[in-house]
Formats: C-alpha cells, structure tokens, sequence
C-alpha cells in the first residue's frame, strides 16, 4: 500500500487490541496463543465460511440476518457447524464479555471444515469436526476514511459466475477479490471496483457499491456481489423514506457522473466513495449518504432495543 492508502475497514488505533481472547474450538485463548493447525482445510484450501458482525450496546446488529446467510452458505457446501445459532450467539457473548466489549466491538466468526487427515483436497479427509473461531476486536472505523472517503479504480478481475464460485458465499476463498484490491493498488487506488461478466459495475472487493444520481440511489442487480445484510438495509431504509433506489445494470459511465458514491458493509455501515479511476465523484457535498447515515444509525438504535425486550 502506499503512504496515503486507505482501506474501507481502516479503523482508529486501541492499544485493548494487544491483550484480547480468542474463542478457538471451545476455548478462549489469548491472541499470541490463538493457533489453528497447519492441516485445517481453512488454512489449507480456503474451505469455510466466515460472518461479520458489530455490537452495539451489547447486541450484536442484525444477527438473525447474519446467521440466514452464514447458515445458508454452509448448507450449501455440507458444512455441518456442529452449532445451533442460539450456541453461536453464546460463545459471541461470552468472547465480547472475557474482552469487557459492550460496543464499538467487531466480531469476524469462522468456521471451517476442520483438520485434514492428509493435505489433500477431498473434503472426506476433513474427519475431526469443523474449527470455530471467534475474533472480537475494539473497533472504532477510522474518521479520516468515513469523512473524505476511498478511492477507487475499476479493474480487470471480475466477480464471476454463481456456476464458478457464488458470490454470495461469504467463503475464506477470497483470492477473487485479494488479486482486485492488488490490482487497485497498483492503480494507485485503495480498493477495486468489480465488474461483472457483463462489464456492469458490480461491488468492491470488499464492500457493496452505490451511487446517486439526481437523487436516485442505484445499486447492482445483486445476481453477482455478495448478499450483504448493510445493502439490504440500506435499500430497505429507501423504500421506507421514500427516497428512489433501483437494483438494475450501470457502467462506469453512470458512476462516474454520479452526484455520490458510496459502500455499504458491516464495519463501516457507509463509507463514501472520493473517487473512481481518478475522477472526482459529484462536488464533494453528501447529502443523500449524510440521510441515510443518520437513518441507518436510527435503524441500529431500534434494534438494539428490540433485541434488548426479547
């Protein structure tokens, strides 16, 4: 990275991060001790699935959402967990309670196939139950970042085919997007705009993508970017406050010329967007994302009460 990159999951610096516990199979370890074996078929071959979620107030935002998707996508590759979600939902608590973490905490859950009998490829030698790992960090998103935004170039790879590897699997194969955002940087960017097969503008590497244009909120289709719980909340909150937002097919051309540009993801909630290819985006004023933030931050103090009266 160069002197000036940013990454939309840059956060402010807490030394509390040094000295955290680690939920590893079971056990809460401290970070130095936290290991996994070199046979783990995450480690091994990227087999696993992997959840982001941030505390607020000592709930964990939207963890129904989450635990659809997470669930979803391990029925999908037969990746037994072993847990309930309500187990889940425990061993978050108890990990974010040994930390003495109520909010400003993000949590990066794993689970994997487990170790391997042999390094080999073929799941069945995945044979002594999946690896799950909990990491819950103090975790502030940087201001510099959500006040003057990302750049971003546009980039040869391209978020592929479901029948190659879905996009809406949250999966630790994510060499896909690591070779974009390597591809970004040496743009002189800070993250990569996806196409997809189409040549349609799609997601970034690492967050999903919108812009506004003449107050519209626009979106991809969702038919190639990961299903992300922020995006649908976002286009929720549209519908709900009668602001114009379409899932449809755009090109660099229109999000160029957008008046805004930003990303949606757990971490950041919404992370404007500076530029795209080197061309400013809009005049710099953020009305439609400076609205939405303060509807999203609405959205999370409902459910941080409606969680709380369960």
């Amino acid at each position: 990275m160069t002197p000036e990159s940013k990454s939309t999951h840059d956060a402010e610096f807490d030394a509390r991060n040094d000295d955290i516990l680690i939920w590893v199979n079971g056990e809460l370890v401290h970070k130095d001790q936290a290991k996994v074996s070199v046979y783990d078929s995450g480690f091994m071959l990227g087999d696993g699935m992997w959840e982001g979620m941030r505390l607020y107030d000592g709930v964990w935002a939207f963890f129904d959402d989450h635990m659809d998707r997470l669930f979803n996508s391990l029925k999908s590759v037969s990746l037994d967990p072993g847990l309930t979600r309500e187990d889940i939902k425990a061993l978050l608590d108890k990990t974010a309670a040994a930390n003495g973490m109520t909010s400003n905490a993000h949590c990066r859950l794993m689970i994997t196939r487990g170790r391997k009998a042999k390094p080999f490829q073929h799941p069945a030698l995945s044979r002594f139950g999946p690896t799950v790992v909990a990491i819950v960090e103090h975790s502030t998103p940087s201001a510099k970042v959500q006040g003057k935004g990302i750049r971003l170039a546009s980039v040869p790879q391209v978020r592929g085919l479901p029948t190659s590897q879905d996009p809406k699997f949250n999966s630790h194969s994510k060499l896909n997007c690591v070779i974009a955002c390597l591809q970004a940087e040496q743009a002189g960017a800070d993250e990569a705009l996806m196409l997809d097969p189409h040549g349609f503008v799609n997601t970034t590497n690492a967050c999903n993508f919108f812009v506004v244009r003449k107050g519209e909120v626009w979106t991809s289709t969702g038919d190639y970017c990961m299903n992300g719980v922020t995006r649908q909340k976002v286009i929720d909150l549209c519908r709900a406050n009668d602001i114009p937002v379409f899932e449809k097919n755009f090109s660099l051309y229109e999000a160029y010329g957008a008046d805004e540009a930003f990303l949606t993801g757990t971490f950041g909630a919404q992370t404007p967007v500076a530029e795209i290819d080197g061309k400013t985006i809009g005049t710099g004023e953020k009305p439609v994302v400076q609205r939405l933030r303060a509807l999203y931050k609405d959205l999370i103090a409902a459910e941080v009460e409606s969680q709380k009266k369960r």
